[in-house]
Formats: C-alpha cells, structure tokens, sequence
C-alpha cells in the first residue's frame, strides 16, 4: 500500500483500516512511509522512491506472497503506475483517487508558480546546475489538493517528481504498464482530478478485461474507505483469474 503525499503517510487515518480489513481477509500487507509522507516530504528522487517500492515487494515476496498487488492512494497511484511499467513485478493495480498529474499541474492557469518552478529547475539541469537547489532561497513549488506549498531540493531531483514529460506523470507511465496487468482506478466524484481522471489515466492503460474504472460518491480522502469493498471483491476476481497464467 503506498499512500498519499503530505500530510498523507503510513498512519494515514484515511488508508490504515483498509490495511486492517485487507488483513482480515487473510492477506499479507505492508503500508511503509514513503519519500512523500508529511515526514520525509519529498526526498530523495523519483528512481530512489522506486527502489523503496522494489525493496518492499521484495519484503512481501520474501515472506511467502505469491501475488503481488499495488495500492496507491494519491501520489501512491503514480508511484504504482512507475513501477509496475519500470520492474515488471507485481501482478495487479489499485488506484484510488490517482493524483499528482504533473501534466495537468503545469498546464492548469492556477498553477503559475508550479509551472515557473519547473521551468526554473529545466534552465538549471541545462545549465549543468542539476545538483543546486532552487532560487535564492532554495525552494519549489507544489500544488497538493489546492494547496500551495514548498520544497527544499536539487532542481534534478525536483524535476523527476514534477516534469510533466517524466514517469512520475500517470499519462506517461500509464501506456507502459505491461497488458497482462489489470488495473482497478478508483475516483470520487468530489475529487478535483475527476473530470480529466479517466482521459489521462485509465483510457492510456493497455487493455485488458479484468481492468477497471469505477466511480464513486467520495472525497479524494475518502475515496478508499468508500470503495474498499468492491475494491477487495475486484483483488479477489483478478488474482483468482491469474491463478495458473506466466
């Protein structure tokens, strides 16, 4: 379970009962604090954030787990998408309400200071200047949820999170995810990504029968809880028809 961007983390009050009800349905689960939590926000690059992701499925591998699903709430929906399309490892996709779409975050006319940032982190990297941090005060810019806030990093390292041309963008990483993985998106209508959720996500994935796009009545926080069941019902449907397959 990969969980979504500050505040989101791995208490997070809007996942963690999910990670206890998909336990009680006998599954092995793991929800680690990723480089986006309130705590860790952001570190590192988006490579290093795929390693955590690599290491954990190898966690779960490890302990016996055969089948391997990513669930991604927020930001934890790109990560999912990334590396899945990157490593190949995992089995299925749980989408709920996917955010952090650096395409749209820097062609939206709110977010002028996001996409100066950008901008701003391109000049550097072409300057040979990938490895310094920001502008004078060494700070970028992100929108979470309509929220404004700052971030103290390399311009390379912001770049890899915030391009709209890298694989942290779901429109990117979507059209690699391999065709044999099913992929269940789940969106609220409340969320501020509903409208342009399924045209730059869901419609780019190869397709597949077992995928699926569902709409619910849900906040982009409480989307999770609300689909949690029909959620549960999809793993169940997808893992037993990749019972026997390569």
């Amino acid at each position: 379970m990969l969980h979504g961007k500050n505040p989101g983390s791995a208490s997070d009050p809007s996942f963690l009962p999910l990670k206890f009800r998909l336990e009680r349905e006998g599954m092995l689960v793991l929800l680690p604090e990723m480089p986006w939590s309130r705590t860790r926000y952001l570190q590192g690059d988006w490579d290093g954030a795929m390693r955590e992701v690599e290491k954990h499925v190898g966690t779960l591998r490890a302990r016996g787990a055969t089948r391997i699903v990513l669930m991604g709430h927020g930001m934890g929906c790109p990560a999912a998408l990334s590396h899945a399309a990157s490593r190949r490892d995992v089995d299925a996709l749980v989408l709920f309400a996917p955010d952090h779409a650096p395409h749209c975050c820097y062609n939206a006319p709110m977010n002028v200071e996001v996409r100066k940032a950008i901008d701003e982190a391109r000049a550097m990297v072409a300057d040979g200047k990938g490895d310094q941090e920001g502008d004078q005060e060494g700070d970028f810019r992100d929108n979470n949820q309509g929220r404004f806030m700052t971030v103290r990093m390399k311009a390379k390292d912001y770049l890899s999170f915030f391009d709209p041309q890298s694989e942290a963008d779901m429109g990117v990483s979507a059209p690699r995810v391999p065709a044999n993985f099913p992929v269940l998106t789940v969106i609220g209508d409340a969320d501020p990504l509903f409208r342009v959720g399924r045209s730059h996500l869901h419609d780019r994935l190869p397709a597949n029968p077992r995928s699926k796009y569902l709409e619910v009545r849900a906040t982009h926080v409480a989307t999770p809880d609300v689909a949690r069941e029909e959620a549960i019902a999809w793993i169940r449907g997808a893992v037993e028809q990749a019972q026997g397959q390569p």
